[in-house]
């Protein structure tokens, strides 16, 4: 190791709607009676709610579909985004009956309305909560429904429906897919290890002489610290997707962090003379935690030394944070290898991001991005010097509020 210090769903025949009220005799017939819509999409008869419920925000500014009936059963609003979302066009929909407008079956192929029936049903329901339904087609889409009324046990005034696609969701779930697959991917060649050498040693223990036996153990050792390591990689994953990772912080020596994490692997085998590691001077004293020091260290110093090619330098300098420049340090980690790709770099710090097919579950860098942040720091990623990638986190001091 050199170290330097040098500073350079289908339509309901009949809608679901109460029957409509009588016209009343004396009333005068307006313009907009006969459920004609404005240029809004809304009857003019109803345009004055419609502006009060909305507050001055216009329906097809919303990000999530609205579709609003009025006490009839007929639709009177149907935004952009309802209109994406279902494939019918907002003009064709208004003053349909809700049902046609709005087909909707369950994922079991019942008719959702006539299910639901919210203008016949019971006076104390309020709506309908979050669910998977399908349009006409089969395609899914996220509905809640809400029901409008004048007095709590009164009829239901306008049924106010909000759809969203499955998409979001959909990638969410893929995602744990993702992950449970890794995970078993990953456990299952340690486990299948430490079975076999464990049952084998447990069977033909006086076949083995010394040297044997501890040969297996070591292997069993090295493979249940394997598993403790995916183990707390998924744990940190879990704490860092919730936003509960937390941050023990303590005076922390960043130059003897790398000293011990290059020994570490100088004594797996590597050449010292890989590594090169520049220390500037007049570094600020760092509060961090110990812990996610080392887990940050060890998974940068591994990628380099896995994925990369020549000479590892780690440097460590002073450096101005955030807004108010605060104080920090400034770790750069780099090779000489082949480096990553300009079209990967937005995806390094992702799930599952893979620079090469040497191995690894594509955890750690994620992993690496959450524990930095969550010291109030950022991590980038670049070229090297060198030609290979170029890793830099900068934390701030973090100083406890009590000892400033």
């Amino acid at each position: 190791m050199t170290v330097g210090t040098d500073s350079p769903a289908q339509a309901r025949s009949a809608a679901p709607h109460a029957p409509e009220p009588p016209p009343d005799p004396g009333a005068q017939e307006s313009p907009g009676a006969d459920g004609a819509t404005d240029s809004d999409g809304v009857k003019d008869s109803d345009a004055s709610t419609a502006s009060d419920a909305f507050a001055g925000v216009h329906p097809d500014d919303l990000p999530d579909g609205l579709v609003v009936a009025d006490e009839t059963g007929r639709v009177v609003c149907f935004n952009a985004a309802a209109s994406r979302i279902t494939a019918v066009p907002g003009d064709r929909a208004l003053g349909l009956p809700l049902d046609q407008a709005l087909p909707l079956e369950d994922l079991k192929g019942s008719r959702w309305w006539a299910l639901t029936d919210p203008y016949g049903g019971l006076a104390t329901r309020r709506g309908q909560p979050e669910r998977n339904l399908l349009l006409p087609g089969g395609r899914e889409v996220l509905v809640s429904a809400r029901y409008v009324r004048e007095r709590p046990t009164g009829p239901v005034r306008r049924v106010v429906v909000s759809l969203r696609g499955t998409e979001a969701r959909r990638r969410t779930e893929r995602s744990h897919a993702e992950l449970i697959a890794t995970v078993a991917h990953e456990l299952r060649s340690p486990l299948t290890s430490v079975k076999g050498f464990t049952a084998t040693l447990l069977a033909k223990w006086e076949r083995f002489n010394d040297e044997q036996k501890r040969l297996m153990l070591e292997t069993v050792d090295a493979d249940a610290g394997r598993i403790k390591r995916l183990i707390a990689e998924l744990l940190d994953i879990s704490r860092i997707d919730s936003g509960r990772l937390e941050v023990r912080r303590q005076p922390v020596d960043i130059a003897a962090a790398i000293g011990r994490h290059v020994q570490v692997h100088t004594t797996g085998g590597q050449s010292p003379d890989r590594f090169f590691v520049r220390i500037r001077p007049q570094l600020p004293a760092l509060w961090a935690d110990p812990d996610k020091i080392d887990q940050i260290l060890g998974n940068l110093l591994e990628n380099a030394v896995r994925h990369g090619d020549g000479t590892v330098t780690i440097e460590v300098a002073p450096a101005r944070t955030g807004d108010d420049g605060e104080e920090g340090t400034e770790v750069t980690v780099s090779d000489e290898g082949p480096g990553i790709p300009e079209e990967s770099m937005s995806r390094v710090f992702t799930r599952f991001w893979r620079g090469s097919k040497r191995g690894g579950t594509g955890l750690g860098l994620y992993i690496v991005k959450g524990v930095v942040e969550a010291h109030g720091g950022t991590i980038t990623v670049g070229r090297g010097p060198r030609g290979g990638a170029e890793f830099r986190f900068i934390l701030p001091v973090g100083t406890p509020a009590h000892l400033i």
